[in-house]
């Protein structure tokens, strides 16, 4: 249930069209679901504006598919999972419907969101091995329903490629920047865009690279102002924040 089923459950008490004891009995059982593995949290959506979403490495395929299956009888018609190996989406897929994108490795369980095309989110990545993060940052916001742009293989080793694309960086309301190596392209957007930059560093790089640490202090170290850092290869951390930035006064 998120906000706005609980306020269409209260205006039907308000109007008569069902008893307050009908309402409680709803609310009631809404909380959270005791799976024994998981206690499955029904209510984020009313606290938070959004569902629970799945984090799927470290769970079986059986653990997935009881936690999406609650989600899913509980009201939900969507369900994110993130971090889902191919062989739980296969597993998955026998019991309820999935989209899965193998390169993100996010699985939509349920109906497809409609993408409501919400403001401008845009996606920038150093390099093409920086995507599988950078997708999975486009991905969670579009299920969220914005609207996304994707600048990818625009790092700063050719900023021109950058540069040719100022016109999207200045027409968006909120930038993600997904780079390995120094992790130099988030201050370099910074530097030229007027609205919130969410940095994600990534694990890519040599072995002086730290698994991303090297990135991840690059970044938390930048000079330019209105950039803010997640964690190494965070990519849904990064789109889930730039959905609520980018919701902001619609």
């Amino acid at each position: 249930m998120n906000k706005q089923e609980l306020k269409e459950l209260l205006d039907k008490v308000s109007s008569g069209q069902i008893s307050c004891d009908e309402a409680l009995s709803v609310i009631r059982t809404e909380p959270y679901e005791d799976l024994g593995f998981a206690k499955v949290d029904h209510h984020r959506g009313v606290r938070q504006g959004a569902a629970e979403v799945i984090y799927g490495a470290g769970k079986t395929s059986e653990q997935i598919e009881k936690i999406t299956v609650s989600m899913l009888n509980h009201g939900e018609s969507s369900v994110l999972i993130t971090r889902m190996s191919s062989d739980a989406a296969d597993f998955l897929k026998n019991s309820v419907p999935l989209k899965y994108d193998t390169l993100s490795k996010i699985g939509i369980a349920g109906e497809v969101p409609q993408n409501n095309n919400i403001g401008n989110i845009v996606i920038a990545s150093g390099g093409t091995s920086d995507i599988p993060v950078a997708e999975e940052a486009a991905l969670t916001a579009e299920f969220y329903g914005n609207k996304v742009s994707r600048l990818y293989d625009v790092g700063v080793s050719g900023i021109h490629r950058l540069m040719d694309n100022i016109d999207v960086i200045s027409n968006a309301k909120v930038i993600i920047a997904v780079a390995g190596m120094e992790g130099a392209l988030a201050s370099v957007i910074g530097g030229v865009a007027d609205c919130p930059v969410i940095a994600v560093p990534t694990s890519v790089g040599y072995g002086a690279n730290f698994g991303g640490l090297s990135a991840l202090l690059s970044m938390l170290n930048s000079c330019a102002s209105g950039v803010s850092v997640v964690n190494i290869d965070n990519g849904f951390g990064a789109g889930y924040l730039a959905n609520m930035i980018n919701k902001i006064g619609e």
